[in-house]
């Protein structure tokens, strides 16, 4: 099974930024019928790490690595991070581009957790990208159905967005079912 871990915004947050992608100039041509790909509202989320394609016979193994870290995670912590989501960019280029928001707000703790969640996986022996973290959440994947004067303008008109802040207080353990209309099953989860 695929499984990443997560954190998910709160609904205001998510209501907040889908008002804003749609008068986005992706959004726009989402509405226009282009298919640039827009992330579905009920997927967006901020990914710690991802672990990929997982053995069903391994999933005790993974609850039980993410159940140390977000214990350790809690040890010391008075609240949760408190995070908004607030400007933004694009990555890639030509089919490959992706249009995305940051995080902002207590991102330290956030950082932490991340690799807190990294090293138990790595201690279980369980699978995980090496990428350094960087928090954001991928809003469109426009690849070169929109021009790159779009994307730029939409990246730029992102740069002056601030969401409502939120708590990051749950860590998800989720699995993707790939395919043309991806979807995710959460299995678990964890306070923070």
């Amino acid at each position: 099974m695929r499984l990443f871990t997560a954190v998910y915004p709160s609904a205001a947050a998510v209501t907040d930024l889908t008002a804003r992608v749609v008068g986005l100039r992706v959004g726009v041509a989402s509405a226009a019928g282009v298919n640039v790909r827009l992330a579905d509202p009920a997927h967006l989320h901020l990914t710690l790490a991802f672990l990929g394609e997982v053995p069903d016979d391994r999933l005790v193994a993974v609850q039980s690595a993410l159940g140390l870290a977000a214990a350790s995670f809690q040890d010391g912590r008075g609240s949760s991070p408190r995070l908004r989501l607030g400007g933004g960019g694009s990555f890639g280029q030509g089919r490959s581009t992706v249009l995305w928001v940051d995080v902002r707000g207590d991102t330290e703790p956030l950082d932490a957790l991340a690799r807190l969640v990294r090293d138990a996986l790595r201690r279980a022996g369980l699978p995980h990208d090496d990428k350094p973290f960087r928090p954001h959440l991928t809003i469109a994947r426009p690849g070169d159905r929109l021009d790159p004067v779009d994307v730029h303008a939409d990246r730029e008109t992102l740069h002056g967005y601030a969401g409502p802040e939120w708590p990051a207080d749950e860590l998800v353990l989720v699995r993707s079912h790939p395919g043309p209309r991806t979807h995710h099953t959460r299995l678990a989860g964890w306070p923070l």
